[in-house]
């Protein structure tokens, strides 16, 4: 059986191979595609596409199954830090130690390459043999619901609406659930119904994607207090610079770093209940909860 490190280096290799494809196929303007896969080949761990093909191997399913709606949900998010990069978002300069994809093709090719990338998930979900009717309508609304209004655009707004606000930890949560864990949650459950796992399986699993969620957005909190700027490929501060509300300013950086581990923990108990092969599961879990500090 495969490590997590030969896991997470194959799995990556086929989902990037999945997305470029996809892109080179696309009969578009030469500058469009090249900003498309500029952001695309920005690097990341690929956690959500990961999160996806790890859910089908803990079910005994084939993870090749899964690579089109991985790549999909990687182009969603790719789209969504495109977009938060700009200038009327968090304007930022770099991501990933790479110049942001506006400073390098222009605002509004940066805001159409984003576009292209959202609309472009959803033709790889339908589009994909390997997948009934069913599981592609399940998908695809799945995917409408977690990046959209009620999702990660609409955690977005509540997050610019929150800044320079006092905000409860009930309330950032709320903002966080959607703006981090919705495409989170969308990976796992996603993985779920192309396995055709029970009901009672994705319900344990919501909840198992619901903590992974929280945690990985308080490690983020954490990691722009004490992260090295250059280790991440971002500046860090940009919390403070913004006036937001965060986990180690709402519970103290001790307070924070013992909320991660408690949904972290959380987490993985979800699995444990389960009959399933949570090998990579777990080793996500993990990476999620532990980066660089």
């Amino acid at each position: 059986m495969m490590t997590f490190e030969q896991f997470m280096q194959h799995y990556k290799k086929e989902v990037e191979a999945c997305m470029k494809k996809a892109i080179i196929a696309t009969d578009s303007d030469q500058k469009l595609e090249q900003s498309m896969i500029y952001s695309l080949e920005a690097g990341g761990k690929r956690i959500r596409p990961l999160l996806i093909l790890a859910t089908l191997i803990a079910f005994g399913r084939d993870p090749r199954l899964g690579y089109q709606t991985a790549a999909a949900m990687e182009m969603i998010h790719t789209y969504s830090l495109i977009h938060d990069d700009l200038p009327a978002m968090d304007n930022d300069d770099f991501r990933r130690g790479k110049l942001t994809n506006h400073k390098v093709y222009g605002e509004a090719t940066a805001i159409l390459a984003g576009d292209a990338l959202l609309t472009k998930a959803f033709e790889m979900i339908v589009n994909d043999s390997n997948l009934s009717a069913t599981v592609k309508i399940s998908l695809v609304q799945l995917f409408a619901k977690s990046a959209g209004a009620n999702g990660m655009v609409g955690g977005q707004q509540a997050d610019i609406l929150g800044e320079n606000q006092a905000l409860s930890l009930p309330e950032l949560e709320s903002i966080h659930r959607r703006k981090t864990g919705a495409l989170l949650s969308a990976s796992v459950l996603s993985g779920a119904i192309i396995a055709e796992a029970s009901e009672a399986d994705q319900a344990t699993l919501a909840s198992f994607a619901h903590h992974i969620g929280i945690a990985f957005q308080i490690c983020d909190d954490i990691l722009d207090v004490i992260g090295d700027s250059e280790k991440m490929g971002k500046k860090t501060g940009a919390d403070v610079d913004l006036q937001k509300s965060t986990y180690p300013a709402l519970l103290s950086l001790g307070g924070a770093k013992q909320a991660l581990a408690e949904h972290t923990e959380s987490a993985k108990q979800a699995l444990q209940t389960m009959d399933i092969d949570a090998t990579f599961l777990l080793g996500l879990t993990d990476l999620i909860a532990v980066r660089d500090f």
